[in-house]
């Protein structure tokens, strides 16, 4: 899922603004505020995911080694509520359930990540594997295959092996290119006969930003200025070597794909007739998606990434950039490292000029960018507070990766809302205008030429959402987390979705209308069943205890 730092750390100032101002933007002369009503390509592949530490459970079972996730999260004040991905979803003991759920939906794919340390405990494959997490694997992907659902694969989800960060620095530390790479080795090995997509690293940004500059995910370190430019460019390197191992060694008889799945929000200035805005705009998404996605397809960092931060460290009478420089024979290796292009997105901001201050203390990722986040208080904000519906960014955002990147195959690899209340509420009718709005910007995308081959709903359930605990929910599938067993109970949004895949698309304004109506009126029985289960629970709970006589205990 999307972080939510840029609000807490960038101070998102709320700006009225006037809709011609986004009318009026032509940068991709595309005019966003008709629907369209048309199908999807004959093969586009409808998706949803979830990741291994937000579902599983079972975070001591079977031989699965620390993540440092489940050390941050075990650490009083790091996670909303005190809350853990212990047991989350136990999706771990319900594959039969979950895949059923995908089949309802008619999924073609389902998107899931490998928990390194479930098969590498200690993250050092030369230490041990443990084959109970290989099994567990294996039955998910053939479970899957037998449902006629194709797995798409992420390496790497957030959860790095405890032992490898305790004893390295984590992605500080140049050595996890090579343990990261005997780890995918061995996934390539054990799994690839059956699994053709593999994703390297799931939204590096955030792995970089809040797990080692702001310090709210793990590992919590908090190396400001330096910490994320570090670890993004171990990052890349470590994608790159993966890709090649895959190419070289695996490629060949087992026929798959490999990319990296980057999350972007949109950028759009604030004035589109003042070029400073503009070029802040450009900057924002520079220092966000390409700051990954530009080494991958041309070599090297963004020249605009480059030169601020060149010129801050500079400033603060450093003797070298604190962006660390790619050696000419790693930008010929790093470039073209991409069989296809996973893209995480959410929302958009309104992005305007603003000079940083460039001193010694200020040093930060997001002072370089001298730019202010702005947002329209009328966007509709139903959950996380850095998650506003702004479907009109998304076509943008495609259609840049389009210009920027040579039209890569693109998969999205994550699109979604949460709500953040504490009653339960499975009539999710803002998810349905999201889905609905947001599907028909990609599809607006694909008439204007961008590759886009699949699309993956975020989430097929309710999870584990990082440093929110459970507070916020991006599911199609409501979890009762309140209950051992975990029960998963359809949310409105699910019957909208299933009839977008079985049309592949939007056929007319009645038939979709119809369906919204029907989702709704259907999500009442979810309500009532989930109703009559907690009450069910709460009178099981309040029966008067029975003590045995004598001693029979």
């Amino acid at each position: 899922m999307q972080p939510h730092c840029a609000v807490s750390v960038c101070h998102v100032f709320m700006l009225v603004l006037c809709l011609s101002a986004a009318e009026d933007f032509d940068w991709t002369k595309n005019n966003h505020g008709s629907f369209y009503y048309g199908t999807f390509p004959t093969g586009f592949s409808w998706g949803a995911g979830g990741s291994a530490y937000q579902t599983e459970g079972a975070w001591d079972k079977d031989g699965k080694g620390l993540s440092i996730w489940d050390v941050f999260s075990h650490k009083k004040g790091k996670i909303l509520q005190n809350d853990t991905g212990d047991s989350s979803c136990e999706s771990y003991y319900k594959i039969k359930d979950d895949v059923s759920l995908m089949k309802e939906l008619r999924l073609n794919h389902y998107r899931f990540s490998i928990s390194w340390p479930r098969i590498i405990p200690t993250g050092v494959k030369s230490d041990h594997v443990n084959e109970k997490g290989i099994q567990f694997y294996d039955e998910l992907i053939d479970h899957l295959l037998e449902n006629h659902i194709t797995p798409i694969v992420t390496l790497y989800h957030w959860d790095l092996p405890q032992v490898l960060q305790e004893k390295y620095g984590g992605w500080q530390n140049i050595s996890m290119i090579n343990h990261f790479n005997d780890f995918a080795n061995l996934c390539f090995e054990k799994f690839g006969d059956r699994v053709k997509h593999w994703i390297t690293f799931n939204n590096p940004w955030s792995v970089a930003v809040e797990g080692y500059e702001t310090g709210e995910h793990a590992p919590g370190l908090k190396l400001r200025g330096t910490g994320a430019y570090r670890a993004a460019h171990h990052i890349i390197k470590a994608h790159a070597k993966v890709w090649h191992t895959y190419d070289t060694q695996w490629r060949g008889k087992q026929k798959g794909l490999v990319g990296i799945s980057l999350s972007g929000d949109w950028g759009e200035p604030v004035d589109i007739s003042n070029q400073k805005d503009i070029e802040a705009a450009e900057r924002y998404v520079q220092f966000y998606l390409g700051w990954f996605a530009t080494p991958i397809f041309h070599g090297d960092y963004p020249q605009v990434m480059k030169d601020f931060v060149g010129r801050k460290s500079v400033q603060q009478g450093l003797g070298t950039s604190r962006l660390p420089v790619f050696s000419p024979q790693e930008k010929s290796y790093i470039k073209g490292t991409c069989d296809f292009l996973g893209i995480g997105h959410f929302t958009t901001r309104y992005i305007t000029h603003r000079n940083d201050p460039s001193g010694r203390s200020s040093n930060s990722y997001f002072t370089d960018r001298d730019l202010a986040e702005l947002v329209d208080p009328r966007w509709p904000d139903p959950g996380s507070e850095w998650l506003y519906s702004v479907p009109w960014g998304f076509r943008r955002l495609l259609n840049f990766v389009k210009s920027q990147y040579g039209n890569p195959m693109i998969y999205v690899t994550e699109n979604g809302v949460s709500e953040k209340m504490m009653c339960t509420e499975l009539c999710d009718e803002w998810r349905i205008q999201y889905y609905k709005d947001y599907i028909n910007e990609m599809l607006k995308a694909i008439r204007d030429g961008v590759n886009v081959k699949g699309y993956t709903a975020w989430s097929l359930l309710d999870k584990f959402e990082w440093d929110e605990g459970y507070s916020e929910r991006f599911g199609l599938y409501y979890v009762d987390f309140r209950n051992k067993n975990k029960p998963r109970y359809p949310k409105a949004s699910v019957q909208f979705y299933k009839r977008i895949i079985s049309s592949n698309g939007f056929p007319n304004h009645r038939e979709v209308e119809n369906w919204r109506r029907k989702a709704v009126e259907m999500c009442s029985s979810s309500n009532q069943l989930l109703a009559a289960a907690r009450r069910k629970s709460k009178e099981h709970a309040e029966m008067p205890k029975v003590w045995p006589l004598h001693d029979e205990v």
